[in-house]
């Protein structure tokens, strides 16, 4: 039995000292035309390095580069490709957050890369492997307005999104990417979409290389679609145990015919949890692994909390491996 931590996604970019500050001071200022690009760079390769430093510091195995430089999950990628525009503001599920929706004007395609440079950049500045996460195509699609015509359909739209993302699985890969994180949290809220999510990572999986890819799902319910979920092409399947008190007995019924990321620990949520509770659901879900080995990470990214809980929370991954039986 095996239990690696690891992140799942986002880091906060506020804190209260004035070097936590910095990014948001430096976007204002460039606003204002008071400060350049450069400044902007350099203020989020800061609190990347900030980022990495603290997941590392906790104990982390596999770290993220805390999406610093992410405006939202959403036009973060959409806004750097050929085809579309980034209009208003709307909610991100039942979050206090909020995404630019993107509209889709013509033909997708890739300009350069979508994270492929953020990644090399944490990788250079990480003491540990890093994880690029890209948000997948089928909730980028969900959240998509489509005018380009033959985009019309959910389905074309997601497959146009796929074909763009799956070369950047590919260079991730080739870059030397081990695990490759794909975020498809819209699929609780439709699954009825569930046989297109799949077609859609059979195309995603043909271009991963050596890597691992990983599906985490988060701000729903998985248990209708644990079964099925199972079935997806994927390497690790990341789930959001905080949703349904019963995932844990249902994933304990059904078994994991792969490795689980077992987000156990509540990612926005201030209220930290009892690590000696945490981990014997750990343990009860470890044997039931078919190849013993999981992934514990919070439920979601961190972006949702303040800096100094964030903390807590990533240090609470270690206190509970530490009680965990086999979990070394």
């Amino acid at each position: 039995m095996k239990l690696l931590l690891t992140s799942a996604g986002s880091y906060p970019r506020i804190g209260n000292t004035p070097e936590l500050q910095k990014l948001r001071r430096t976007i204002t200022a460039l606003d204002r035309q008071q400060a350049t690009a450069g400044d902007r760079q350099a203020a989020e390769e800061d609190l990347t390095r900030a980022a990495l430093k603290a997941q590392a510091d906790a104990g982390l195995d596999l770290l993220t580069d805390g999406q610093i430089r992410w405006y939202d999950p959403i036009s973060h990628l959409a806004g750097k490709l050929n085809g579309v525009e980034i209009h208003g503001l709307l909610r991100f599920f039942d979050t206090n957050s909020y995404f630019r929706q993107p509209v889709v004007k013509d033909a997708l395609s890739r300009k350069n890369g979508l994270v492929l440079s953020d990644y090399e950049f944490a990788s250079a500045h990480s003491p540990k492997p890093v994880k690029p996460v890209l948000t997948g195509p089928y909730t980028l699609a969900r959240h998509s307005i489509a005018e380009h015509g033959p985009y019309r359909q959910l389905g074309a739209l997601t497959h146009a999104y796929a074909e763009v993302l799956a070369g950047e699985i590919e260079a991730l890969a080739a870059a030397g990417a081990e695990v490759i994180q794909i975020d498809e949290p819209a699929i609780l809220k439709y699954q009825a979409d569930f046989p297109l999510l799949q077609r859609t990572l059979v195309m995603l999986n043909k271009h991963k290389g050596k890597a691992k890819l990983a599906l985490y799902l988060y701000f729903g319910d998985a248990l209708p679609l644990y079964e099925r979920l199972q079935t997806l092409p994927v390497d690790i399947l990341g789930l959001d145990f905080t949703y349904n008190p019963h995932l844990v007995d249902g994933v304990v019924a059904m078994g994991a015919e792969k490795p689980l990321g077992l987000g156990l620990v509540d990612g926005r949520n201030t209220r930290l949890e009892k690590p000696d509770e945490v981990a014997r659901q750990v343990d009860r879900i470890l044997l039931r692994v078919k190849y013993g080995l999981c992934y514990l990470n919070p439920s979601s990214g961190l972006e949702y909390l303040p800096r100094d809980r964030a903390q807590a929370k990533l240090k609470l991954l270690s206190q509970v491996r530490t009680l965990v039986k086999g979990g070394q």
